[in-house]
């Protein structure tokens, strides 16, 4: 379980450094990248950025090369703002949730589809027995004696 300071210090993070993409940086290789979470480390010496990157495989590939390659300036930038003794390290995690998310609609898509098809089958299917088959008393012995 987090600590607040480390929640604290995660938020802070995750909006300077939204705050200088936002600015943009001077690589042509970063495309449009949104911070979704930052994760630090008990110890506060480590910090996990995860983004999303909006485009193609290739886009991502080239946003994250271009955030590994910024690591330090982003570093000692949140250094300065930030106040504390030592910095962070930073680790750019690209998020899967975007793709779990996909992966999620394509599941939710196929069952509601089969529910379709049973729902389909249901309405023309007949019962295999009687119409009611339960048992019923014999009314007719008690009427012989």
């Amino acid at each position: 379980m987090a600590s607040e300071r480390q929640a604290r210090l995660a938020d802070r993070i995750r909006v300077l450094i939204a705050e200088r993409l936002e600015k943009g940086l001077r690589d042509p290789r970063l495309g449009f990248v949104t911070i979704t979470d930052v994760r630090v480390t008990g110890d506060l010496q480590h910090a996990s950025v995860f983004y999303t990157v909006l485009g193609s495989e290739e886009e991502r590939l080239a946003s994250g090369e271009a955030l590994k390659s910024a690591t330090g300036m982003l570093r000692s930038e949140i250094g300065r703002k930030l106040g504390v003794r030592l910095t962070p390290s930073l680790e750019f995690i690209p998020d899967a949730l975007p793709d779990n998310a996909g992966h999620i609609e394509d599941l939710l898509r196929e069952a509601r589809e089969r529910d379709e098809q049973v729902a389909g089958l249901a309405a023309s299917a007949t019962f295999a027995g009687e119409a009611d088959p339960y048992v019923k008393p014999r009314e007719l012995e008690y009427e012989e004696d």
